[in-house]
């Protein structure tokens, strides 16, 4: 019987500017990745997340990222290890916080937006991540892409390392994300990223599935996406 994670990225308003419908991906996905402040999120919307994670009995993640809310993290930036060392600490050590006072815990870590994509071949940045979660924490998975400098990292660690496939982002020849900012990035024709996600879950390539909680149509994808998982028999379930 094959198995994979969903997971997506929630909790991302930010005070009264509203994103997403977190409510109801809470209840298609098995994974929340949890804004922690530094690109979305805030004190309260992390603690809603984390209520919500335990009436749906859903599993949660940190989602540190770079120091911009401006550019919701999307932004590349380069920083000294130190630094970025510290503020994914900060970043883990204040949703555990927020999780424990609602009888949830932080079960892993994706880093988001340029973070994720900066520590697929930097090296350095990819050490200072893992050595954040690590000291945090050492039984927190890392979850990013297969063949990665934090792949590298992370195992050398002594981290457990979750392989993450997009069913709503389009990949370059390289295997890497294409940018944003290029034509067709995004996906959201329906039954094109419901076929993705099945040929991702039943390849065995990829351990967690991610479906972006900003994508447009988000939930109609989600739902699609966990139709079409039941469909070919594939089961549903977080990978901790």
């Amino acid at each position: 019987m094959v198995a994979v994670d969903l997971n997506s990225d929630l909790g991302e308003s930010f005070g009264q500017w509203r994103l997403g419908d977190d409510e109801a991906m809470f209840e298609l996905v098995s994974s929340a990745n949890i804004a922690c402040g530094f690109h979305a999120g805030d004190p309260l919307t992390m603690l809603a997340s984390c209520r919500l994670a335990v009436s749906t009995g859903t599993v949660i993640g940190a989602h540190p990222s770079y120091r911009d809310l401006a550019g919701f993290g999307r932004r590349e930036m380069s920083i000294a290890a130190d630094e970025l060392y510290g503020d994914v600490l900060y970043q883990l050590a204040a949703l555990a916080g927020v999780a424990s006072t609602v009888g949830t815990r932080v079960e892993y870590v994706k880093p988001h937006g340029a973070l994720y994509n900066r520590i697929v071949t930097d090296d350095a940045q990819a050490a200072a991540v893992a050595a954040a979660v690590a000291n945090f924490d050492p039984s927190l998975p890392i979850l990013g892409m297969a063949g990665s400098a934090i792949e590298r990292e992370a195992r050398s660690a002594g981290l457990r390392f979750v392989r993450e496939g997009f069913a709503d982002r389009a990949y370059a020849e390289n295997g890497m994300l294409v940018p944003r900012t290029e034509p067709g990035a995004v996906i959201t024709e329906v039954a094109e990223v419901a076929e993705r996600a099945v040929a991702m879950a039943t390849s065995g390539s990829v351990d967690s599935i991610c479906l972006h909680g900003d994508t447009p149509g988000a939930v109609g994808l989600a739902r699609a996406v966990r139709a079409a998982l039941d469909e070919a028999g594939v089961i549903v379930g977080s990978f901790v």
